[in-house]
């Protein structure tokens, strides 16, 4: 029977259009689901948006949309997306389905006759305005350490401390900006920290499922600190009303946290496909959710970012495990997605990457395909765009070195031999045939194993012997010589089934290119097993120029930043009670940055604080904080300074190693929960950070010395 593979993506938060970080992930899975196909396995490739929690509850609001109106909206806008870039999932859900409502609260219920749910109550800011509690990133205030206005409910962006909501000063709801009161609500916890789950969770992301490196950091979840913090605990899986999501059962005003629903949502699409007439059975009768599921030669496999690791290889194989439930085969984890050596994406600096940008310019969706894949390996690393890299391998490998193989043969078989090949072929050409045909294997065994950068190497070191054959055997010459016409047709014989074969390999990175050869060859869609074979004596269609090189052009229009947005301000004698502009656009009505500038100060104030150059000689993050990065310092003074910076949503720590930076040397060190902190590093941000996101550290110019002291 053939191999029976049931594949999801991460679930992209319905509050949004896709970004190129969705893409790069889709576009991953998707080539090892084409690859799976052509060899034959029967593969269920499904996603959905996720598309609960308050976050969306109250960008709803602001819009005057109910949320099953407003993520109805998102879901509209994704096809463009998935057709654009050639994915091909079979079905599309919601985690607002009635598969997903079903499903949650039957693995919910499973999950508590197994005594592994727990009640307790908890103290927590509500906000008396909006009559909701309030999540951390939803209470603001000001810092219990260094005082600075405007911070979030569980750390602090200027100074890096970490607290509680309930340690701001001052604290007032991001939502209403009422002052938020302190109530006590009952709260519905999956017992992580049972034995029961201890024990099967270590055992389990040990036991090769899960990459090298994913287990070895897993390994670091399981251990407490000295001081005894660390380790599994219980999950918080409840919310109050009001909130947009699943009821738990038997509990009124109770809803589950949107972390426990949103993986559940994988099974849901899955059952959402066969209830809508998905595959059959082996007999060809329709075949039922649970019939599938419950078939051991299923494999579940998982393809998600970094970021979310921890649910998915702690909370969701628990919860599958306690359940009754077939566990994930695979949970392949992967990189974030940078732009140019490591930079992070701006739109307004010009380094964002919109797909539908990229699109409308006219680019070809299998550039960006073959380049990512070109990029990608089975470890858990970045993928860095480059222009000048990008622009070269397609330019370099996929025009000149694959393109040009069929461009520079087939006019030769169409003007003169009618289209057809001949099965006459010479020790030299079968020889190479045999080369390639013999590489179909390891080409397929990196396919498997999501090497897809050695796939690409691969298969253009391939490309190459074949470039070899027709330099050394000069088609274009034998046309003009009497009597090799023969030699010619053979030469060229050799080209376009060579052509096909890499045609063949590359198959489940350009769908739509291969598609065009298929019909230039007229052969049947293609698989792997076909690489066993030569056409023989076959007859070819008319070639059609299959691809074009990238303009950079293109490639500087798609990084192009936006323009800025033009306020027209009132005229004189005009009203002044014009419209305030956008969230973002105040930097015309003299808020740069989105904030006024601050009071006067003397020359006497600005010499009390000591600027100076540092050097970041390390940088790690900070275990336990979901904001900030340690960094290791050298200011020029014959030691290093330790320093915590709440930049971790913006930098990884290797693009910070290495680099120049700006610090208050003379600020008082301060004792944090993770260590003590001696200094601050300098970063600009907009007031607005969801208008506006991004969090920049200033880095002098070359020539700057540690130590030097900024004037």
């Amino acid at each position: 029977m053939s191999r029976q593979l049931f594949v999801t993506t991460a679930l992209p938060y319905a509050n949004g259009h896709f970004h190129i970080g969705h893409i790069m992930e889709y576009i991953q899975a998707d080539i090892w689901v084409r690859f799976q196909r052509m060899q034959g396995a029967q593969v269920h490739f499904v996603g959905a948006d996720d598309a609960h929690g308050a976050p969306i509850m109250i960008a709803a609001d602001k819009v005057g949309k109910t949320p099953q109106q407003f993520v109805a909206d998102i879901a509209a806008g994704r096809k463009p997306y998935l057709d654009g870039f050639h994915i091909s999932f079979d079905h599309w859900s919601s985690t607002d389905s009635p598969e997903n409502h079903e499903l949650a609260q039957s693995i919910y219920l499973a999950l508590k006759a197994q005594g592994l749910i727990d009640v307790r109550p908890i103290e927590q800011f509500f906000d008396p305005d909006k009559g909701m509690f309030l999540a951390d990133r939803f209470i603001k205030g000001e810092c219990p350490k260094c005082g600075a206005k405007d911070q979030y409910g569980d750390s602090c962006e200027v100074c890096g401390a970490v607290y509680a909501p309930t340690e701001l000063k001052n604290p007032y709801s991001a939502l209403s900006g009422a002052t938020p009161v302190l109530k006590t609500s009952d709260h519905y916890f999956f017992k992580l920290s049972d034995p029961r789950c201890f024990n099967f969770l270590e055992q389990w992301t040990q036991d090769g499922k899960l990459q090298p490196a994913v287990s070895k950091k897993i390994k670091e979840w399981f251990t407490k600190d000295e001081n005894g913090e660390g380790g599994l605990g219980d999950w918080d899986i409840s919310r109050d009303a009001p909130y947009f999501g699943i009821e738990i059962p038997g509990a009124p005003g109770k809803y589950f946290y949107v972390w426990l629903d949103a993986p559940i949502g994988y099974l849901a699409s899955l059952k959402g496909y066969f209830a809508a007439g998905g595959p059959l059975n082996k007999y060809g009768e329709q075949r039922s959710f649970d019939e599938f599921m419950a078939d051991p030669a299923v494999e579940q496999v998982h393809f998600i970012g970094k970021d979310i690791t921890y649910f998915h290889t702690l909370f969701w194989p628990a919860m599958l495990q306690f359940s009754g439930r077939k566990l994930p085969t695979q949970v392949n984890v992967h990189g974030f997605l940078t732009v140019n050596n490591g930079e992070k994406m701006s739109k307004s600096r010009g380094t964002g990457l919109d797909p539908l940008k990229y699109l409308s310019l006219g680019m070809n969706a299998e550039w960006l395909r073959y380049y990512i894949a070109a990029k990608l390996n089975a470890n858990v690393e970045d993928v860095d765009f480059n222009k000048d890299d990008f622009m070269a391998r397609v330019n370099s490998d996929l025009v000149g070195k694959y393109i040009n193989i069929a461009s520079r043969a087939a006019g030769f078989i169409a003007k003169r031999f009618g289209g057809q090949l001949t099965a006459s072929i010479g020790d030299d050409g079968r020889a190479l045939l045999g080369t390639l045909q013999a590489g179909a294997a390891g080409v397929a065994e990196l396919y498997e194993a999501r090497e897809l950068g050695k796939v690409l190497r691969e298969i253009m070191l391939l490309a190459d012997r074949v470039n070899e054959y027709v330099d050394a055997n000069k088609p274009w010459e034998l046309a003009k010589q009497e009597g090799m016409d023969a030699r010619l047709q053979e030469v060229c014989t050799v080209c376009i089934e060579a052509f096909r074969l890499l045609s063949i390999y590359l198959k489940p990175v350009l769908p739509a290119l291969v598609g065009n050869v298929e019909a230039f060859l007229k052969v049947a869609p293609m698989t792997f097993a076909d690489a066993a074979q030569l056409l023989g004596a076959h007859t070819i269609g008319e070639y059609k120029h299959l691809m074009q090189r990238v303009d950079v052009k293109m490639l500087d229009a798609l990084f192009e930043p936006p323009p800025a947005p033009v306020i027209e301000l009132p005229k004189p004698g005009e009203s002044t009670k014009a419209p305030m502009p956008p969230e973002g656009e105040a930097l015309a009505l003299g808020r740069p940055g989105g904030e006024e500038i601050a009071p006067t100060i003397t020359i006497d104030d600005f010499v009390k604080v000591d600027l100076r150059i540092a050097k970041i000689v390390n940088a790690e993050h900070v275990e336990g904080s979901t904001k900030l990065l340690r960094l290791t310092l050298d200011v020029g003074e014959g030691r290093h300074r330790n320093v915590f910076s709440g930049i971790k949503e913006a930098y990884q720590p290797e693009q910070l190693i290495g680099k120049l930076t700006v610090m208050v040397a003379n600020l008082a060190p301060r004792k944090m929960k993770f260590g003590v902190s001696e200094g601050m590093v300098l970063a600009a941000s907009h007031t607005d950070e969801k208008a506006n996101p991004g969090v920049y550290v200033l880095e002098p110019f070359p020539g700057a010395e540690p130590g030097m002291r900024i004037r």
